[in-house]
């Protein structure tokens, strides 16, 4: 989690929120071993109304 939360420029904190909130899928491996699949972080941020120039 601490290398998502790097590449994603986030805490860890905001990694395990985004976990528990089924926006990030995790698996976890034994009891303390979470691990993230590294390509979903750019799923996880939500994309920003792009502005309109006429």
């Amino acid at each position: 989690m601490q290398e998502a939360a790097e590449l994603a420029r986030v805490s860890t904190r905001t990694i395990r929120r985004r976990i528990a909130d089924g926006v990030l899928p995790a698996r976890r491996f034994g009891p303390r071993l979470i691990r993230v699949d590294l390509n979903q972080l750019d799923e996880m941020g939500r994309p920003l109304p792009g502005r309109r120039v006429s």
